[in-house]
């Protein structure tokens, strides 16, 4: 039996093995997993909704015949719906709203063996990159207590850097995995569109700019995982390719020899943090020695009418959440019931007409086109995952006289995930480098439409010629 820190380190596919092999059983990994949460959670505020007493009937089995059987694991408070489990979406709208059903996912999830122990800090309504709602108040970085963990699915990353679980729920609309993915330290994929059902409460999201996925200490598991939730769903607006071969076998699989272009700089020409150049400049360094070709370019697109677009599709997409929950709970949206920043964004919503909707996707769509044609000259597009190392926390909070200014501040802290939302291609936050305070920096690397493949095996390339699992954040150190 391995030690209790050791233990907590694992990741999810060394854990299956050994709930397999009865070398410990599921019901104990689960009491582990709820003191560690109980000893570590009152400093992070990573996990808002406890599910103990679901989590230990569902650990005493029978257990799922599935690849995670007895895994323990969490989901994100947005979205994905858990039966008889309150889902808040970070709003106090939603505070005693309780499904009744399961989400696709969550019913993919319980069928791989996950066994759910809680669910993780959101921001309000997942707008913002950073997670530090109202409701619950903000989560902790555990590289740093004063720090973000990025957003919007910062419960999940803390709680997995921390060694809560090896896994957790997140879902990305600009960048809500990759950016706590960087943040934490973390490897976070978001899939393409329409790799994971949105069903059946959700089809098509803001016009395509949602995927969910999770966030994980290890390129394998991000690959299993994918594999036993990934697939289309009677009604789906969107069909993702299908893949030559599970995605776990594309792990450790050599990429070969791949051309990647990156960008140091925005799309709208901006500079970015030093730390994170260098971050960049070291990536590129360790792809070239892997056999890579390397070159500096980027796609030729307006990034200031493209950041206009997405900015109108998000504001009208706030909107959208906001009129549902009011239909949901039967009262009418006011000002007083949101945050300042939900409701700025919301007012901004409510200015734009159809038109200027139907411009906006069209505007992303035709970004889309000249993407997918630079990518005929190129396997992978490389760029840090954010623009900053991690921020303290408070940087982006706004008020009734001035509601916006976080929106404002967050472009600058996450200028270059977007575009993937915008274009439904996968893309990925590898943790290769951190910083002299001790801060993790992601690498985000853009794939081609449908092909998380040879993300997975330039990713677990990567994982291997430059490990990170040895790194583990000072939050961690707790001893039994």
């Amino acid at each position: 039996m391995k030690g209790y820190e050791e233990l907590s380190f694992l990741d999810a596919t060394d854990l299956a093995k050994l709930i397999k092999k009865k070398d410990i059983q599921a019901s104990e990994l689960i009491e582990i997993t709820i003191e560690r949460i109980e000893k570590i959670n009152p400093q992070l505020n990573a996990v808002v909704t406890p599910m103990y007493d679901e989590a230990r009937k569902a650990s005493r089995g029978p257990l799922s015949d599935g690849p995670f059987a007895g895994v323990p694991f969490l989901i994100k408070d947005l979205l994905a719906s858990y039966k008889g489990v309150p889902i808040t979406f970070g709003t106090k709208n939603l505070r005693h709203f309780i499904p009744d059903h399961d989400s696709e996912l969550v019913s993919r999830y319980k069928k791989a063996g996950l066994i759910a122990v809680g669910k993780t800090n959101t921001p309000e309504l997942g707008l913002m990159p950073t997670t530090e709602p109202y409701l619950f108040g903000p989560c902790r970085n555990p590289w740093n207590l004063n720090l973000t963990t990025g957003g919007s699915s910062g419960g999940s990353a803390a709680a997995v850097a921390s060694g809560i679980v090896p896994i957790a729920h997140g879902n990305d609309g600009g960048g809500s995995i990759r950016i706590p993915a960087s943040c934490c330290g973390l490897f976070g994929l978001k899939p393409t569109r329409g790799r994971n059902s949105l069903g059946p409460d959700f089809g098509d999201l803001m016009s395509g700019l949602v995927a969910e996925h999770v966030l994980t200490r290890s390129v394998r598991d991000s690959a299993a995982i994918l594999d036993a939730t990934r697939g289309y769903v009677s009604g789906d607006p969107y069909f993702a390719p299908e893949p030559a071969q599970p995605y776990r076998k594309e792990v450790g699989k050599n990429p070969g020899c791949l051309r990647i272009a990156y960008m140091s700089q925005t799309l709208r020409g901006e500079k970015i943090a030093d730390d994170c150049v260098k971050a960049l400049l070291e990536a590129v360094a360790i792809c070239s020695s892997l056999g890579h070709k390397l070159v500096e370019k980027n796609p030729t697109i307006d990034g200031k009418s493209m950041a206009k677009a997405f900015s109108i599709i998000w504001a009208a997409g706030c909107v959208h959440t906001v009129e549902g929950i009011a239909d949901t709970t039967g009262k009418n949206p006011s000002a007083e019931q949101y945050e300042p920043l939900t409701w700025g964004i919301y007012e901004v919503g409510k200015q734009i007409t159809a038109s200027n909707y139907l411009f906006a996707v069209q505007t992303l769509q035709k970004v889309s086109r000249e993407v997918a044609c630079f990518f005929l000259d190129y396997d992978i597009f490389m760029t840090p995952t954010l623009g900053e190392p991690p921020v303290a926390l408070g940087t982006f909070d706004s008020t009734a006289e001035d509601p916006l200014k976080g929106w404002k501040r967050s472009a600058h802290f996450a200028p270059f995930t977007p575009l993937c939302n915008a274009t439904g291609q996968p893309a990925m936050s590898v943790p290769l480098y951190w910083n002299n305070e001790g801060l993790p920096i992601g690498i985000q690397f853009i794939g081609r439409f449908g092909d998380e493949a040879t993300l997975f095996r330039l990713a677990s390339q990567l994982e291997e010629a430059l490990p990170w699992k040895h790194r583990r954040p000072p939050i961690s150190d707790f001893k039994r």
